[in-house]
């Protein structure tokens, strides 16, 4: 007889079904830019909307041998004729949990799935901070974090810095 405990469900460790389990996510560092009010925000009814641009970037960590930091970075800017109007940038965590997963599907696991399960809270962080400046809520766009990834990936190829 083994001496070999049971995962729980009735299956050994060896046999056990990869899994993902978020343990914590957390704002890293976060910062809101309101340079012009408030002379910009009695000004916005009479503007047009401004120019925006955004910037993502995704980084990971490890841990120790499971366990994996996730960064979610998002840089945005709104501009109206080429003045500042507000400015966030934010880095949202998660401490990641990867069992039974290859290793050569890690480092997608948590640039691509990782990322996409930050993505609703930071994205609300963002929301709520633009709107607290006294403009209109603003949620970043959906991100194909997998589409993301693999033109990364490309990118490094073609520079030969895979």
């Amino acid at each position: 007889m083994a001496n070999e405990l049971p995962n729980g469900n009735g299956t050994d460790a060896a046999n056990a079904a990869p899994s993902l389990n978020a343990l914590i996510q957390y704002t890293k560092d976060f910062s809101f830019e309101n340079p012009k009010a408030p002379r910009v925000l009695a000004q916005q009814e009479a503007q047009q909307g401004p120019q925006m641009s955004l910037q993502v970037n995704v980084s990971t960590t490890p841990l120790g041998d499971t366990d994996y930091e996730t960064v979610l970075k998002l840089d945005g800017r709104a501009e109206i004729n080429g003045e500042t109007v507000f400015a966030f940038d934010l880095s949202y965590g998660g401490v990641f949990r990867l069992q039974n997963i290859p290793q050569e599907h890690i480092h997608p696991v948590l640039v691509i799935d990782c990322a996409r399960l930050l993505f609703p809270f930071a994205r609300q962080i963002i929301a709520e901070a633009v709107q607290g400046g006294g403009f209109p809520p603003f949620y970043v766009p959906p991100i194909d974090f997998a589409a993301l990834y693999h033109q990364n990936l490309q990118d490094m190829q073609a520079s030969g810095t895979a």
